[in-house]
């Protein structure tokens, strides 16, 4: 780029040398500068959603995908705010984002702006990294600073994502121009005596769990993982949502955790150690009389291998080596046979539509109770990569999908989503007609939010009252799904029966662009 250009085209030019590809952005007037700085860096590719939500929920997707940052562009503190329930997830996946949050310049804050807002406060809530401060002259560092901050494992739940609230009078003021990106930083390896402790302790045999999460459930991770599955006959079990696992035949098996409390712990029962890779204790999504919090049996000791913040690959395979364990008796899935159902729609039924009809090498994103069940039998079907509501905010699935697929054109995208949860951001389905995603988004219409139907059963109630089943009722009146995501440009159609449901899948895996499908039909509550 020329000099004498401002800050707003010294920060773009200085994102796109760091490496960043994509920049989901819904902006507005304080943020004009960026939008024709965007223009003149073809580097990086802008793309439009009509709600924040999208736009985090889709960068969330492209992260999990590429392991890389994409940017968003958001209109100050309301169009943050707009955008916050999917930055909770993507912070619980560990996803590296850089969100540009435009902002007044300082001398217009004072004057309270309909628009005015603690942003930094809002910010707070999700971000490893936050700048407020930046000038023409410091924009451009400050971005290169917030690139290298998505980079940085952070302890704990922190997450991995930079905020650069950016006052108007930085895009708009001269700058020097673009900055050299950053060094890139690199995890911290585990000590050479926790490795031979865990070691040890695996060596021994007995009723061992392996726990693996985040870095840990990485290919070349769960690869030394298994060897050491192999060897010790230790369990190896991923929490409840992961961020991302690749699965299906032929790839290391791992079990997951069930979702409510009871069931972990009947899961872990009998377990000798449980040892933490990259993760946490087991902890109950929500908080239940009489039932503790942290789920470990009794009996059961507590060791870490690793932390989040460090290499588990690497500790892994110096586990591995120190064990002896080779590759021979690494368990894998199987390829079953998988038959197409008949008959009229039912959770399980939609679930083995989904799963006989898997194409190789797709990609799922799910953010419902029906999509998370079709997790097992789907690593029987086919090849896949799986993305997880990590942190329990609905409304997450269609935007991820459609980053996934923003990350990954050349593989299939399949979104198994509520409909009670695709009420929240199906703004995402105009992204998939604009862009032209291959994205298969099939709907679990049971007009209900069922899992408050489940949640309400176990306070131990046996007949729900007038005023409870219409809170938990989406059916009154009824959405239809297929008119919706026409109005947007997506195409689709309703499935009653499983063989319809079969046949509008295999037509979305082969037809290149967006597809929805409504299951439909008296479905398990």
């Amino acid at each position: 780029m020329e000099n004498n250009i401002n800050g707003a085209g010294a920060l773009i030019q200085t994102l796109a040398d760091c490496g960043v590809e994509l920049c989901l952005a819904n902006p507005g007037t304080s943020e004009m500068h960026l939008v024709q700085a965007l223009d003149g860096v073809p580097e990086i590719r802008s793309v439009l959603a009509l709600f924040e939500g999208v736009c985090t929920g889709a960068a969330d997707g492209f992260a999990r995908m590429t392991g890389r940052p994409a940017a968003t562009l958001l209109h100050l503190g309301p169009g943050l705010a707009n955008g916050i329930a999917n930055l909770h997830n993507a912070r619980r996946a560990n996803s590296p984002m850089i969100n540009i949050i435009g902002n007044h310049p300082e001398f217009h804050v004072g004057f309270d702006a309909p628009l005015t807002s603690d942003i930094e406060t809002l910010a707070r809530n999700y971000s490893s990294w936050i700048k407020s401060c930046s000038t023409s002259q410091t924009l451009a560092q400050d971005g290169a600073d917030a690139y290298t901050a998505t980079l940085r494992q952070t302890i704990e739940s922190q997450g991995q994502i930079a905020t650069l609230i950016m006052g108007a009078d930085a895009a708009w003021g001269d700058s020097t121009g673009p900055v050299t990106p950053n060094g890139l930083p690199e995890r911290g390896k585990v000590d050479e005596t926790t490795i031979a402790k865990i070691g040890d302790l695996l060596g021994q045999g007995g009723k061992n769990v392996l726990l693996l999460e985040h870095h840990a459930i990485g290919t070349e991770a769960l690869a030394a993982a298994g060897r050491i599955a192999g060897k010790t006959g230790c369990r190896l079990l991923t929490g409840t949502f992961p961020a991302r696992i690749d699965g299906g035949p032929g790839r290391v098996a791992v079990e997951r955790l069930p979702y409510f409390p009871e069931q972990v712990l009947a899961s872990l029962d009998g377990t000798e150690n449980l040892i933490l890779v990259g993760g946490q204790i087991p902890a109950s999504f929500f908080a239940y009389q009489g039932i503790p919090g942290q789920l470990i049996p009794d009996d059961c000791s507590v060791h870490r291998l690793s932390r989040v913040e460090e290499n588990a690959t690497d500790a892994l395979n110096r586990v591995a080596e120190r064990l002896g364990a080779g590759t021979e008796l690494v368990k894998h899935f199987e390829k079953s046979p998988i038959e197409r159902p008949q008959g009229e729609l039912s959770n399980r039924s939609i679930v083995q539509s989904l799963a006989a009809t898997l194409p190789d090498d797709v990609i799922v994103a799910t953010d419902s109770g029906g999509g998370n069940a079709a997790y097992g039998l789907c690593q029987n079907a086919a090849t896949n990569s799986w993305l997880s509501l990590t942190g329990g905010a609905i409304g997450q699935g269609g935007p991820c999908a459609a980053g996934a697929a923003l990350a990954c054109p050349d593989r299939r995208v399949l979104a198994m989503l509520g409909d009670g949860g695709s009420a929240y951001t199906n703004q995402c389905l105009w992204t998939q007609a604009r862009e032209s995603l291959d994205v298969t988004t099939v709907i679990f219409a049971n007009g209900t939010y069922n899992i408050l139907n489940v949640e309400y059963a176990k306070l131990g109630v046996t007949e729900v009252g007038e005023v409870a089943a219409s809170l938990f009722d989406i059916g009154n009146p009824d959405i239809n799904w297929v008119d919706i995501a026409k109005g947007y440009g997506v195409p689709g159609a309703i499935a009653n029966t499983a063989e319809e449901l079969c046949g509008l899948l295999d037509q979305s895996y082969e037809t290149p662009g967006p597809f929805l499908i409504q299951a439909h039909g008296e479905l398990q509550r």
